[in-house]
């Protein structure tokens, strides 16, 4: 067997609905006999795939992580290349709306954002390959299925991909600190990439001069800023609500 772990339920129940011929195998914990289950379950014997009832200790030895009493093992998903996002946009009849990963490490952020993305309609989430969070089990975890609606776009060079969106007619929209302009007086309406820097460091110096505006987002308080989790979900439902006013 070979391939990745995916647990959680909603994760487990997103790769069962949209992308079975994935599955290899299912171990549920001993102790759950209730519908969700037997849903599950039904549909794994329906495509026959193998499923078994184990006691918790063999899930936690199979990952790291809160399983809530499921994990299944699934083959390598075939992840969008560059071309394949750009092929998208072109044939979209919707003006592009994306985000853009700047050196996020933490999985548990890169899924809190990818779930996000899922709620409010972002096209693809794009990061660079190196230094930057991949879609491990933990990020599929906390991205609740969103992980196999959402297309995760690696890029070797993320400088030349912001230029060739933004050729295309994209525009960028950084958050730094310092900004001048609040996210409130950004015009999200049109063809957008929101960028996010990394946790801490914010974007690194070519992707802040490839933007055409950065944007800040009013803090009251004493804490400067906010999660990057946080800070994409407060960024992505302003543009939202511009997007369907």
């Amino acid at each position: 067997m070979s391939g990745e772990f995916v647990f959680g339920w909603h994760a487990v129940e997103a790769v069962l609905k949209r992308e079975p011929g994935r599955l290899q195998q299912v171990w549920i914990q001993t102790g759950r006999q209730d519908r969700r289950v037997k849903t599950i379950t039904d549909t794994l014997d329906e495509l026959g795939v193998r499923w078994a009832v184990v006691h918790r200790r063999e899930l936690d030895e199979r990952v790291a992580g809160v399983h809530q009493g499921v994990v299944a093992a699934v083959s390598e998903s075939q992840e969008w290349t560059e071309d394949d996002l750009l092929n998208h946009l072109a044939a979209s009849d919707k003006p592009p709306f994306l985000l853009v990963l700047d050196g996020v490490t933490d999985p548990h952020n890169l899924g809190a954002c990818m779930r996000t993305c899922d709620a409010v309609g972002v096209q693809a989430v794009i990061a660079p390959k190196d230094k930057s969070a991949s879609l491990t089990a933990v990020a599929r975890k906390v991205a609740c299925g969103a992980a196999e609606t959402v297309p995760f776009v690696r890029v070797t060079n993320l400088a030349r991909f912001l230029r060739t969106i933004k050729d295309q007619g994209v525009w960028l929209i950084g958050t730094a600190g310092e900004a001048d302009t609040t996210l409130y007086q950004a015009d999200f309406k049109g063809p957008i990439a929101l960028v996010m820097g990394a946790e801490g460091a914010g974007m690194r110096r070519l992707t802040r001069e490839h933007c055409d505006q950065l944007i800040n987002i009013p803090m009251l308080g004493d804490v400067d800023s906010l999660n990057v989790s946080v800070a994409t979900g407060v960024c992505l439902y302003e543009a939202l609500r511009q997007r369907l006013g």
